[in-house]
């Protein structure tokens, strides 16, 4: 059939780059270099007044993680789609999209310099719009489509602006330049005056990709699209590209506390405040679209609070139990022949055996259920709030909220979908 031939195609390609991006990373791992790098210089992509853009690819230990979530999570979810889409029309229009999704996202986190991941991120943003408004023939989800794609607009006019005046200031957009350059001291007294606009205008930037206060409007109308689509962007990959820049120029963002503030207090609020309204969804995929929002504002507070490592360690956590939940609900959605609402739903777990374990098990991870990934991550990123010199107590209180709010949503949600008597 089609949908085998077009997905068998496009799960080679992203499985063969999994292959790849183990290669890599097990290269970088076994180099005793202090900060080792695979660096590939394509070709010479742009040269004008000053600005020398070359294309450029980078992996080290951070892009190389993505890499491996990237590819590794979007193999699954290609293989899981040629079942999910197996009696859908335009099925190779679908695995189109999804492959040119990954290549924007691996471009985006490869890029040597901030021009190439800002061609990544617009990209992103270009196979969302795609992908949410697949069924482009329903109005409500071709508006929801167009409303991502317009929200995401907002942001990256702050990331531009970011990226003009960071050019200004040092004469470079490549990612490595910048970080050298931010170690002289003469270099950071010059651009001190205008370093909390820059970290903000970037963030404004990371709040439209990652869904954070106020312009996390998009993601939970952005459900319209097929249930692997929101496995793949809004759980694994695409939303968590602002808290990849964010970690990727800590250097910058550290010489601004009032911008690291910013950051850390914008992600508390969006982490609680999406945690209260996913309480009171009854579509299984918005509960979890605001439970993505809110572990991104998890993220951002790490990132807000100087914990780097911490931040990028939930985005890899969250990234695997966020999917499995993603693509166990879409399990659900074709069992009840499309139906969404939980509380016409109960009593799955003898029809369902498979996707309820699963499931559970993905439960239990972002609950923070001790020896689950998720208890580490949340853990680390709670003791960090108050650990570390950024931290500050109430920010922890938020903080433990939030999770205690996380364990609650994912408590109903389970016993409406999976108990009960039906």
């Amino acid at each position: 059939t089609p949908a085998n031939t077009a997905g068998g195609v496009a799960t080679a390609f992203i499985a063969f780059s999994f292959v790849l991006a183990l290669f890599a990373f097990g290269k970088i791992s076994s180099s005793t270099a202090a900060e080792p790098a695979l660096l590939i210089n394509c070709f010479e992509w742009f040269n004008f007044g000053g600005l020398n853009i070359p294309f450029e690819l980078r992996i080290d230990k951070l892009s190389g993680l993505l890499v491996l979530i990237i590819t590794g999570i979007g193999t699954l979810i290609h293989i899981y789609s040629t079942s999910y889409m197996h009696e859908e029309e335009c099925v190779g229009r679908y695995f189109s999209y999804l492959n040119l999704f990954c290549f924007n996202m691996l471009l985006l986190v490869m890029g040597n310099n901030l021009p190439l991941l800002f061609f990544g991120w617009e990209g992103v943003g270009l196979c969302s719009y795609l992908l949410i408004g697949f069924w482009y023939t329903e109005t409500e989800k071709a508006n929801a489509g167009k409303k991502a794609f317009i929200v995401n607009r907002v942001g990256d006019l702050g990331f531009l602006i970011g990226m003009f005046l960071l050019f200004r200031e040092l004469g470079t957009l490549t990612l490595p330049e910048i970080n050298t350059l931010l170690k002289n001291p003469e270099v950071v007294t010059r651009i001190m005056p205008s370093v909390t606009l820059i970290c903000l205008s970037l963030f404004v930037g990371a709040t439209g990709k990652s869904a954070q206060m106020p312009l996390y409007v998009w993601l939970p109308d952005a459900m319209s699209g097929p249930t692997p689509v929101s496995a793949l962007i809004h759980a694994a990959t695409m939303v968590t590209a602002g808290v990849y820049m964010i970690a990727r120029l800590n250097p910058l963002f550290e010489l601004s506390p009032i911008a690291l503030s910013v950051v850390a207090h914008v992600g508390a609020i969006t982490a609680l405040f999406a945690g209260t309204i996913a309480i009171a969804q009854t579509d299984i995929k918005k509960v979890l679209a605001y439970s993505t929002v809110s572990q991104l504002g998890f993220m951002f507070l790490a990132c807000g609070v100087g914990a780097y490592q911490t931040a990028v360690f939930h985005l890899m956590t969250h990234a695997f139990f966020k999917a499995l939940l993603f693509l166990g609900s879409g399990s659900v959605i074709h069992a009840c022949s499309g139906e969404q609402d939980m509380t016409k739903m109960g009593a799955l777990k003898k029809h369902l055996p498979h996707t309820h374990f699963t499931m559970l098990i993905g439960s239990l991870a972002i609950s923070g259920i001790p020896f689950f990934s998720g208890f580490f991550s949340k853990d680390e990123i709670l003791y960090s709030t108050i650990a570390l010199p950024g931290g500050v107590s109430y920010l922890f209180v938020i903080g433990v909220l939030t999770a205690v709010l996380t364990a609650f949503y994912t408590c109903r949600m389970m016993p409406l979908t999976f108990y009960g008597q039906k």
